[in-house]
């Protein structure tokens, strides 16, 4: 009897430490996960594609990320974003406060990327302007919310002002050469960003794990315009893409 009962402790020290192991492993997975890509601040100008109004509305100060290949882009945002003193509720919206085809910055890829529908996008320089997804079949179950930033060419984007839909969506689709659908990338809940921002974040989602960049935007009516968190999905697909 004693011997079954050693035995058996034995067997139960050995689930024990086998459960804390595999624990142990998923957690280091996933911080190895959010290791892949960092985010840091650097004085840099806005780059001279942009036309000079559009670099005389940006920070100074770029947002670099690095991920496993080196620098993975470079974002130059707008010193103050122009929108509502606060967010009306909205149904699927999460940044309610901005208007659509407000101009948010510029992003830079020094090598090929993939957007939110994995279209290829060549290295260069974009504007981002806001933009609601479509309420109908088409763009159903893209995304938890409607939210997306579009990049668009800088030739031929050149002004500060808002765009209306389509001639924001008619610009977005020069980025792409294999479809006629707008390059974008997914706005996200900033709930849950790290404390110290910028940085980047692993997330789960539907169509596996995601790379969140965090960072806050200087957005409100003029003059009285405040940091705010947004989450931007840098790498990553939609399910429905």
């Amino acid at each position: 009897m004693m011997m079954t009962i050693t035995a058996r402790g034995r067997a139960s020290r050995a689930i024990r430490q086998a459960a804390v192991a595999f624990g142990a492993l998923l957690v280091f997975a996933s911080v190895a996960a959010a290791q892949g890509y960092t985010a840091s601040t650097a004085a840099a100008a806005p780059p001279a594609e942009l036309s000079a109004a559009i670099r005389a509305s940006l920070s100074s100060q770029a947002i670099e990320v690095k991920g496993p290949q080196g620098v993975f882009c470079e974002l130059w945002l707008r010193k103050e974003i122009p929108a509502a003193a606060t967010a009306p509720m909205a149904l699927g919206v999460v940044y309610s406060q901005l208007t659509p085809g407000t101009l948010v910055g510029a992003i830079q890829f020094p090598a090929q990327v993939v957007d939110f529908r994995n279209q290829k996008i060549k290295p260069g320089v974009y504007t981002l302007r806001y933009e609601l997804s479509p309420v109908n079949g088409n763009h159903q179950g893209v995304a938890p919310q409607r939210d997306f930033l579009l990049l668009s060419p800088p030739a031929a984007d050149t002004t500060t002002a808002n765009l209306d839909f389509k001639a924001l969506v008619k610009l977005s689709r020069e980025t792409v050469s294999s479809s006629h659908h707008p390059s974008v990338w997914s706005l996200t809940a900033a709930d849950g960003a790290p404390a110290q921002l910028p940085a980047v974040a692993a997330q789960d989602s539907d169509n596996g794990t995601i790379q969140v960049l965090f960072f806050d935007a200087n957005m409100g009516p003029a003059g009285a315009a405040k940091p705010t968190p947004v989450g931007l999905v840098i790498v990553g697909v939609s399910s429905a893409s």
